[in-house]
């Protein structure tokens, strides 16, 4: 948990993608996330977090649904939305935190 503390404490604006490889909505937002990485750029990142691999992360955060997206900024958590976003919406948001 230290680890994810130091990754999400950043002036940078970080887009979370809790997934899972057996969940169609969660792999179908794959091209969806290259899309908004290639439109910000290096003013956020984005990252995916596979939850049978993190398991305790997803449950102190209490993710319920896939794909379960977050934006953190400074360590704080500013959006959270559960289920599949198009990725015109996902940059809109990058940008008010940029």
């Amino acid at each position: 948990m230290s680890k994810f503390g130091e990754l999400i404490d950043s002036e940078t604006p970080i887009l979370l993608d809790f997934y899972t490889d057996w969940n169609e909505s969660s792999t179908s937002m794959h091209p969806v996330l290259k899309d908004v990485a290639a439109a910000i750029g290096d003013k956020g990142k984005i990252i995916k977090i596979n939850i049978d691999k993190n398991n305790e992360l997803a449950q102190a955060l209490r993710i319920k649904g896939l794909p379960t997206l977050m934006i953190y900024k400074s360590g704080d958590m500013v959006w959270r939305q559960s289920g599949e976003q198009d990725a015109d919406t996902l940059i809109n948001l990058m940008n008010e935190f940029i």
